[in-house]
C-alpha cells in the first residue's frame, strides 16, 4: 500500500493548490533563464548567421556590437587586397525611430552591402531579397510593417519587399534590413535648419548645401572578411592590424565580447533573482511538508504502535515531498508554454536548462523533506493516547 499517494488523495485540494504555488515559481524560474537564453540569442543572431570569418573594425576598439566603431569607406578595398582574403562586406547598424501611419515605430536600420550581398543569409518568410541597391528593405514582422508597405526614412520612401521573423537586435528591436549606401544616407539625415546653420557657419556657400550643423560621419561600422579556404586566419589578421588604424576579430571573438562582457552583469542578475526564487521554492515546499506532517502526528504514532518501520515513515514523506515538486515542474512547463509565446522578447525554454531545473528542484524537495521526516521520527507510540 502507497501510504504517500493515499494521503494526497486524501487532502487533493491542499496538494493542488500547493502544487499551483510552486508551479509560478517554477515558471518565473524557467521565464528568467528563457529570458536571458533570447536574450543572447538575439545578440548573436547576425553574428552567427552573417556568415563572416572575420570583423574588421576601428583600431584599438572592439565594435560594432560591444562598443561603436566607425572606419574608413574604403577599407573594404584595403581589406579586399590582403592574401587569403576571398571577400569582403561593408556592414553598418544604426538604430532609428521613425513615424509610420501616425504610429512612431523603432527599428534597427542594417546595412546589405548589394549586390554582395542580398540578404540570402536571412530567412524570409515572405517576399523576395533585394533587388536593388536602393528604396527597397526586409523587415523583421516586429516591427509593424506588411509587404509591400512604404515608409519614409530620412529623405526617401522606402519598399518592405521581404518580411522575417526572429530578426532582432540585443534592445529587442527589430532588423530592417536595407542596402549599405542607402543606411548610410539614412544615418546622415539633416534638417533644412542645419542645412542653413551650416551654410552660416561657411559665409553661405553653396559648396556648404550639403553640409550640417551636426558633424556627420560617413564611415561604416565594420567590414566582414570571408576566407579562401586554404587561408591562414592568423597571418590575415597579422597582415591587417599591422596597418594600426583596424583591429581584427574573429566570430569567437565577438562572441565572447557579447556574453563575457556586454550581458555579463545581466547574467549575473539573473541568476541572482533564479536563485532567490529557488529559495523562495526551498522554503514553501518545507513548510508545506512540515505542516502535512505535523497534521499526522496521530497517523504515524498509530503506523508506529502497530509496527511500521521508520522507512515507510519516511517513504511516506518523501514521496509527498517530490509530488509536490514534480507536480508543480509540470504545472510550470504548461504554464510557460502558454504565457512566455505571448511576451515582446523572446524567451528560450531550452531542455537541457529544464533538466537542469528538474534536477534542482528534486533536490530541493529532498532537502525540503528533512524537515518533515526529522519530526515525524521524533513521533512517539504514546502519542496515539493523547
Amino acid at each position: 500500500m502507497n501510504i504517500g499517494f493515499k494521503d494526497i488523495r486524501h487532502n487533493l485540494g491542499r496538494f493542488l493548490m500547493t502544487a499551483a504555488g510552486v508551479a509560478f515559481l517554477v515558471t518565473a524560474s524557467i521565464g528568467m533563464i528563457g529570458l536571458y537564453r533570447g536574450i543572447v540569442e538575439d545578440a548573436l543572431v547576425i553574428i552567427d548567421r552573417i556568415g563572416a570569418d572575420l570583423w574588421v573594425v576601428q583600431g584599438g576598439r572592439s565594435g560594432p556590437f560591444s562598443e561603436s566603431s566607425a572606419i574608413s569607406s574604403d577599407m573594404d578595398r584595403r581589406v579586399e587586397g590582403v592574401a587569403g582574403v576571398a571577400g569582403v562586406r561593408r556592414f553598418v547598424q544604426i538604430s532609428q525611430q521613425f513615424a509610420f501611419r501616425g504610429r512612431q515605430l523603432r527599428a534597427s536600420i542594417t546595412g546589405l552591402d548589394y549586390p554582395k550581398d542580398r540578404g540570402e543569409w536571412v530567412p524570409l518568410t515572405a517576399g523576395r531579397y533585394l533587388e536593388n541597391g536602393h528604396f527597397e528593405a526586409i523587415a523583421d514582422a516586429s516591427i509593424g510593417f506588411g509587404l509591400g508597405d512604404r515608409v519614409r526614412l530620412g529623405q526617401d520612401d522606402y519598399t518592405i519587399v521581404g518580411l522575417t521573423r526572429g530578426m532582432v537586435d540585443m534592445s529587442g528591436d527589430g532588423l530592417l534590413f536595407v542596402s549599405v549606401n542607402d543606411a548610410m544616407a539614412i544615418a546622415q539625415r539633416r534638417t533644412s535648419e542645419e542645412v542653413l546653420l551650416a551654410r552660416k557657419e561657411t559665409g553661405g556657400s553653396r559648396s556648404a548645401a550639403n553640409g550640417s550643423s551636426v558633424q556627420q560621419d560617413s564611415k561604416i561600422a565594420a567590414t566582414l572578411v570571408t576566407l579562401e579556404p586554404a587561408a591562414s586566419e592568423k597571418a590575415v589578421r597579422a597582415a591587417i592590424m599591422a596597418w594600426g588604424d583596424a583591429n581584427v576579430l574573429s566570430r569567437a571573438d565577438q562572441e565572447n565580447l557579447l556574453l563575457n562582457q556586454r550581458l555579463w552583469r545581466l547574467r549575473v542578475q539573473i541568476l541572482a533573482f533564479t536563485a532567490v526564487l529557488l529559495v523562495v521554492m526551498a522554503i514553501v515546499i518545507s513548510l508545506i511538508i512540515y505542516m502535512l506532517t505535523m497534521e499526522k502526528r496521530h497517523q504515524i504514532a498509530m503506523l508506529k504502535l502497530i509496527g511500521a518501520r521508520n522507512g515507510v515513515i519516511i517513504r511516506m514523506i518523501a514521496e509527498q515531498s517530490y509530488l509536490i515538486g514534480a507536480g508543480g515542474l509540470l504545472f510550470g512547463l504548461v504554464l510557460s508554454h502558454l504565457i512566455f509565446p505571448c511576451f515582446p522578447r523572446r524567451v528560450v525554454i531550452d531542455p537541457a536548462d529544464i533538466g537542469v531545473l528538474a534536477l534542482t528542484m528534486a533536490a530541493i524537495c529532498g532537502f525540503a523533506s528533512l524537515f518533515g521526516i526529522s519530526r515525524a521520527l521524533k513521533v512517539r507510540a504514546q502519542e496515539i493516547l493523547s
